[in-house]
């Protein structure tokens, strides 16, 4: 996709690091002017140096998802510099493992403010700035929006509600010619997500109940997002696009599949 994106300008919310980072590199590689955005001002400041060395043109904007204020003034801020956005990613998000029992009200709402406001926060600022028609916005969902999990109530119900709003908007921004989508990672190497769970044991488990028998990459998440927002993909809004080998259908391992060994 070499140049597909020349001249687009590509907002990323949550880019300091991992996924959300190659994405922004990936657009910018494609030719994209790229605006990332992280609350820690050192982190999103060598997030767009390492844009720039990579031969982007890069914009770096130190805001909190959760300050809506803030958000609003940096869009300004990116669009005087890189003109009206074509393509937005919102992927800022916190989790940890905890029990019920030991999440309090203040760590639910904690990852609730950052993953669901932040993505409506990230959003809604954002229409103002964008290309209307053509802009493609992203959401980065996960697995756990539609599969309960324990020691993850707090992710569960943020990304169920990450969900609903890109199905929401994508109802009411697609007579704009706005299309809205989601793409839900399944396990993706090399991220601190899969750092926490990386034992030996423990990974070898996870890849065996996969149907592709393997973790996928950032680059297959970042690939997705240029599809979606790619010519390709003109007709796709309101989607949830799961990029996780299988992850969503279900235990795949041989003794799950009746299969033994």
């Amino acid at each position: 996709m070499m140049g597909e994106f020349a001249g687009k300008h590509v907002f990323v919310a949550g880019a300091s690091s991992g996924i959300n980072l190659e994405i922004a590199h990936a657009f910018g590689a494609a030719g994209a002017k790229v605006t990332v955005l992280s609350r820690s001002e050192e982190k999103i400041a060598a997030a767009a140096q390492g844009l720039r060395d990579a031969g982007a043109t890069a914009l770096g904007i130190a805001c909190d998802v959760r300050d809506y204020a803030g958000l609003e003034a940096a869009f300004a801020n990116a669009v005087a510099a890189h003109g009206p956005v074509d393509v937005l990613v919102s992927g800022a998000a916190g989790n940890f493992l905890a029990p019920a029992l030991k999440t309090s009200a203040n760590a639910f709402k904690t990852v609730i403010d950052i993953d669901l406001l932040g993505t409506y926060n990230v959003f809604r600022a954002s229409w103002d700035h964008l290309t209307k028609p053509g802009a493609s916005l992203i959401a980065i969902t996960a697995g756990q929006a539609v599969h309960p999990m324990a020691f993850q109530i707090h992710a569960c119900a943020a990304k169920a509600g990450v969900n609903m709003v890109t199905k929401c908007l994508a109802l009411e921004w697609g007579p704009a010619g706005v299309r809205v989508n989601a793409i839900s990672p399944g396990p993706i190497a090399d991220t601190e997500g899969m750092r926490r769970l990386a034992d030996p044991v423990r990974e070898a488990k996870i890849k065996k109940s996969l149907a592709l028998r393997d973790y996928g990459t950032k680059a297959d998440i970042a690939e997705a997002a240029m599809f979606l927002s790619s010519p390709a993909a003109k007709y796709i809004t309101g989607t949830i696009l799961n990029v996780d080998g299988g992850n969503d259908l279900g235990d795949a391992s041989a003794d799950a599949l009746g299969l033994g060994g």
